[in-house]
């Protein structure tokens, strides 16, 4: 943790659901709401004036969505930030579509004020996937997206056996210091798999990974 806040934008087109998630997180010392947004286009402006750390997005907003949003945001603004996506159904399509395109994770709006803190602490200082179960069962459920004989053993060609092997262990939902520790290997070793990971899947973090690796059949569903 630094002395710097993690700042946060929060978009959402009910007054409620942004005023509770204010008074949550404005009562954190580390946490700093920046700024509100009512519809995925003002969320565009707001994150591109503002650089935030941290964005909560609702999917299901007037004028341009979540995820329309979220891909608006991720193309335009560099470094950009983590985006998490903010549900009342946690097998909502529109939520598999907003992790496709580049949301870290999702959070559903029930969730207790322990939990929400808990997830964008997280985002902010870990590369780890938020709720990793919860996410390979959305990309499960979703897998049949893809085209899983040819994409799997095209994906099986272009990884090494250790990438393979790492790829495996990112979809269960481990983070690198675990990785490290499963495999026996030093954590640089083992960010530099990840990242060579990624960019063979073509995709820009660990959540779209797993997802990639359900869509084309690497991880058959259970």
């Amino acid at each position: 943790m630094t002395d710097t806040p993690i700042r946060i934008v929060l978009a959402d087109d009910e007054h409620l659901v942004r005023t509770a998630l204010r008074a949550i997180l404005g009562a954190e010392a580390d946490l700093e709401v920046v700024g509100e947004a009512t519809t995925g286009a003002e969320a565009v402006s707001l994150v591109r004036a503002l650089r935030p750390d941290i964005v909560l997005m609702d999917v299901r907003m007037p004028d341009v969505d979540g995820i329309r949003a979220t891909e608006q945001i991720l193309a335009g603004v560099d470094p950009p930030p983590r985006i998490i996506v903010v549900t009342t159904f946690e097998n909502d399509s529109y939520v598999y579509d907003a992790l496709r395109v580049g949301a870290r994770g999702f959070l559903l709006k029930r969730s207790g004020a322990d939990e929400l803190v808990q997830a964008v602490r997280m985002m902010a200082h870990s590369d780890s996937l938020l709720f990793p179960a919860a996410v390979r069962e959305l990309a499960a459920a979703h897998a049949g997206r893809g085209t899983p004989q040819a994409g799997a053993a095209g994906l099986q060609a272009r990884l090494s056996e250790r990438e393979a092997e790492v790829l495996r262990l990112m979809t269960k939902g481990l983070s690198n210091a675990e990785i490290a520790q499963r495999l026996v290997l030093g954590p640089a070793t083992v960010k530099t798999h990840v990242a060579s990971v990624l960019a063979k899947l073509g995709v820009r973090d660990r959540t779209q990974a797993v997802i990639a690796a359900y869509e084309c059949g690497f991880v058959a569903p259970r």
